[in-house]
């Protein structure tokens, strides 16, 4: 029996899996117990004791599509929330909780859809992927499957994945934005390096000073712009559907010259945007100094990079000694490379499935401003389109809710998304 998606949902959220320290074991087992009901081949897979990875298969002609979703979420520590985050509530058709958005309303999704598969004979080969720890890096989730475990994925070269599909209201239209590439994670150390002494005696100068102006710059300078291909097919294809005096103003996005100006026309859409067209980093960590009385000679301050599809670390390493001028030393700590270009042959069928399912809705193709476990799939040649489709009514700032207090979905967005899911299966070329 296919279960319904939204109360699936519900069941998951009541599993507690927040990352630290994860412990998705027994939300890995409720699906587990669902696939085992249904009588389907599954394995579990794990690099840490405790750490699940679920994977299951359905047999068929041809090359199989992969279907894969985290069930961890981030913490709600320190957020104040209108109802527990993990009780699940059903309150005037929103379903609430951690997760809801990120990522168990799309697990759901995969899921039902999954099952919906079996149970009716669709014949398609697919691969079923129930993960753990993408909100803590993804090391013992995708990571650990694409590069240890790969035959898991054996002849797949397309996935359904987070995170995309989701209603984006813009200039009176409603846009599908569907994920088909991502920016990397680039995470760097900065040392700032001055003269220490005694806590006594004034310093002017000094590492401390150093750090001040550098974390002033961060806030208040942008480094520079760069139109990527799928940018600018996203931001191309909405103008397209938008009257001229919006169209205008996207269109002046994609001239280096005129970007920062539109972008500030654009408002808080321009906040959106912004991060497809730039190389972003933020201070994040700073450590300096362990006697009140002593001023510290060196400072360490660590910064959250995201680099563009194609740049690279050396690439963000040089824009930004360019900003903050000498003083500065510069490492890398983590890359998380991803493909410079999308492969978007099964993107046309996916829009047309949001055609049909909601006709006043234009589909576009859409850069991740942040990471998902694509990047590691990618590694298994595998191209993730983001598909969790989601009808939000106007006025829902999704972006707004994900990771933050009072997370929520409305219960329709999830059956709309599992057709559209399940749709997705039925015409996978294979």
């Amino acid at each position: 029996m296919t279960p319904d998606p939204v109360e699936l949902l519900r069941e998951l959220i009541r599993f507690d899996t927040t990352n630290p320290p994860g412990n998705e074991e027994a939300c890995v087992a409720h699906v587990e117990g669902l696939l085992r009901a249904a009588g389907i081949e599954h394995e579990r897979l794990e690099k840490q004791p405790g750490r699940p990875n679920l994977v299951a298969r359905l047999d068929g002609d041809g090359t199989p599509l992969v279907l894969y979703g985290h069930v961890d979420v981030v913490t709600t520590a320190g957020q104040s929330w209108s109802k527990p985050p993990f009780a699940a509530e059903l309150d005037d058709g929103v379903v609430w909780g951690r997760g809801a958005l990120d990522m168990k309303g799309g697990v759901a999704m995969l899921v039902t859809a999954f099952l919906r598969a079996h149970a009716e004979g669709l014949g398609k080969p697919l691969v079923l992927a129930v993960l753990s720890d993408e909100e803590g890096g993804g090391d013992v989730g995708a990571r650990f499957l694409a590069e240890e475990r790969p035959e898991v994925f054996r002849g797949a070269r397309h996935a359904l994945g987070e995170f995309g599909g989701f209603a984006l209201h813009l200039g009176g239209r409603r846009f599908y934005p569907i994920q088909v590439a991502e920016k990397q994670i680039c995470w760097l150390r900065a040392t700032v390096r001055g003269p220490g002494g005694h806590g006594a005696l004034p310093m002017r100068g000094g590492a401390m000073a150093r750090l001040g102006r550098i974390l002033r710059t961060l806030d208040r300078k942008r480094l520079p712009i760069h139109v990527t291909p799928v940018a600018a097919e996203w931001i191309g294809r909405m103008a397209d559907a938008l009257p001229r005096p919006q169209a205008i103003v996207l269109r002046r996005l994609l001239d280096p010259r005129t970007a920062d100006v539109a972008l500030r026309m654009l408002g808080p859409r321009g906040a959106l945007l912004e991060p497809a067209l730039r190389n972003t980093v933020n201070a994040t960590i700073v450590r300096g100094g362990d006697k009140i009385n002593v001023i510290p000679s060196e400072v360490d301050l660590q910064l959250d990079g995201r680099i563009l599809p194609g740049q690279t670390p050396e690439d963000l390493m040089v824009e930004l000694a360019q900003l903050l001028g000498d003083g500065i030393e510069l490492e890398v700590v983590r890359h998380d490379p991803g493909p410079a270009e999308a492969e978007l042959s099964f993107f046309e069928p996916l829009a047309a499935i949001l055609r049909e399912l909601d006709p006043d809705g234009v589909p576009v193709p859409m850069l991740q401003i942040g990471v998902t476990d694509a990047r590691f799939l990618s590694r298994a040649g595998i191209q993730t389109y983001g598909f969790l489709p989601l009808n939000l009514p106007e006025g829902f700032e999704l972006t707004k809710l994900i990771h933050a207090a009072d997370e929520r979905v409305p219960a329709d967005a999830i059956r709309f998304g599992t057709e559209a899911v399940y749709r997705a299966l039925e015409r996978y070329p294979g």
